[in-house]
């Protein structure tokens, strides 16, 4: 944990402090501690950081993927190193167990900066003979990128975003989430020391006014944004006014389907990890847990026994099952949902409520909720809540189910519980998402493509397809005789 009173911007592989000294708060959300006063950038600061990676682009493009790629792979090491530090940072700032901290958000990070840095060496085009010649096609950086990060998970989204981007050559300004500002600043001081030269990764931080300012740069080339559809729809407008490329990951309100013939307790494991991990703020979170009527009663009994051991509590204690929400303004919000969904008919069967953790009495604290819906469009059934709140609904018909889970303007995951291995694939095919798993949930190794579709996103991250949307693709024709002009 940083000592300093203030975190200033990262620019150039040092700290720096902003043009008007702005500063905003981040706080513990167990405690409603101020951890740090960070500094907020304004259009003339986004500037600084977009030139200073304007000018490092050239450079570090053109090393071959492999010296690129042994850099990205001491940085990873370097994540690891930190790894105790790194867990407690994402626990203090963000509210989350650190029972779940350092494998899900530090390892990830690690995870996805040492792939990228094997996949670096690998980038070619392909050749091919053609009638007068051949052509050969290079995949070419696209100098600058701009990555905005969303607050649940900002460590790993920052490197989720940065080694992609900089394995293929380009340079990256990163905007943290102002909710969640602290880890990516820290990312960026171990990458510096691992050896990442100036330049090639920027953070700058502050609100909408400042990733607006990044996403209207004429000098940055692509955007990529984890977030909310109204901040997709404003990023994707301000990137059409020049052309840039944009790849989103917009969350959703995915379903979970539990067939009758379905492994009962593997069933329930994946709608608490669908649901309470990481207090319900995940974007897959598979809200619309449909259920055969057939076994209802005993997937209820079992979903709500495990549900009431779960313990809600300090972040620090590893013990805690159920951290603080982001801030006691978005744990309001949840709250406002949960009575709404009452007041439309839906039934909370167990939590639901704030909550007042001893030793965090201002912390943003609410019980994992589970609710028997029968109406389709009740909130609770259609809204993306961002918290700790299930949803349980029962069908009967394979297609009906289906029709129902295709039924959201969202398309991001979905979940599949079957013992018959060709009605899950049948299933799986037929669902409108982006990412569905069978026999799972929220599993998400980077070697796997990761992205939605609808009004959850454009575009993939991780695996290889990501680099695709790092690149640009020329083609080069050589021709084999002279040139035949008709004049």
């Amino acid at each position: 944990m940083p000592t300093a009173p203030d975190r200033l911007l990262w620019i150039d592989n040092a700290a720096v402090d902003s043009v008007r000294s702005a500063r905003f708060e981040t706080r513990n959300p167990a405690t409603d501690e101020v951890l740090a006063r960070v500094a907020e950038a304004d259009a003339e600061d986004v500037h600084r950081a977009v030139e200073s990676a304007r000018a490092a682009a050239p450079a570090w493009a053109g090393l071959t993927g492999v010296q690129r790629g042994r850099i990205l792979a001491r940085g990873a090491t370097a994540v690891r190193d930190h790894r105790d530090e790194l867990a407690m940072l994402e626990c203090l700032d963000g509210g989350k167990p650190i029972a779940e901290t350092p494998e899900a958000d530090v390892d990830s990070a690690a995870d996805c900066l040492e792939y990228f840095a094997g996949q670096a060496g690998s980038l070619q085009g392909d050749y091919q003979s053609v009638d007068g010649g051949f052509f050969y096609t290079r995949p070419e950086p696209l100098g600058v990128c701009a990555g905005i990060g969303a607050w649940n998970y900002p460590l790993q989204i920052a490197a989720w975003k940065a080694a992609p981007a900089l394995a293929a050559g380009n340079t990256l300004v990163f905007k943290p989430a102002e909710l969640t500002p602290l880890s990516a600043l820290r990312l960026a001081e171990i990458l510096a020391d691992a050896g990442l030269p100036p330049g090639v990764f920027n953070v700058v931080q502050g609100a909408a006014d400042t990733g607006r300012a990044l996403t209207r740069h004429p000098g940055v080339a692509k955007v990529s944004l984890t977030g909310e559809v109204g901040t997709g729809r404003a990023v994707m407008a301000d990137a059409a006014e020049s052309l840039k490329a944009v790849t989103m990951e917009l969350g959703g309100k995915s379903p979970l389907i539990v067939f009758d013939d379905a492994d009962l307790d593997n069933a329930v494991s994946g709608a608490l990890l669908g649901n309470f991990y990481t207090q319900g703020e995940i974007c897959t979170n598979g809200t619309r847990v449909y259920v055969h009527e057939g076994i209802l009663e005993p997937f209820l009994e079992r979903l709500l026994a495990r549900t009431r051991r779960l313990t809600v509590g300090d972040p620090r204690d590893p013990d805690t099952d159920v951290g603080a929400l982001i801030s006691p303004a978005h744990r309001d919000q949840v709250l406002a949902f949960i009575r709404q969904g009452e007041q439309e008919g839906a039934q909370r069967l167990i939590g639901g409520e704030a909550v007042t953790v001893p030793g965090c009495e201002a912390g943003a604290f609410v019980s994992p909720a589970v609710f028997r819906v029968d109406d389709p469009d009740c909130v609770l059934a259609r809204q993306e809540i961002f918290g700790p709140v299930m949803s349980v609904l029962s069908f009967r018909e394979e297609s009906r189910v289906i029709e129902a889970a295709n039924d959201s303007p969202y398309g991001l995951a979905a979940g599949v519980f079957t013992r018959d291995l060709q009605r899950g694939h049948r299933v799986a095919a037929a669902l409108a998402a982006g990412v569905v798993w069978v026999n799972h949930y929220n599993l998400t190794p980077i070697e796997m493509p990761f992205g939605g579709i609808r009004q959850s996103g454009l575009g993939r991250e991780n695996s290889r397809h990501a680099l695709s949307h790092y690149t640009q693709l020329k083609s080069v024709f050589v021709a084999a005789g002279d040139v035949d002009a008709p004049y």
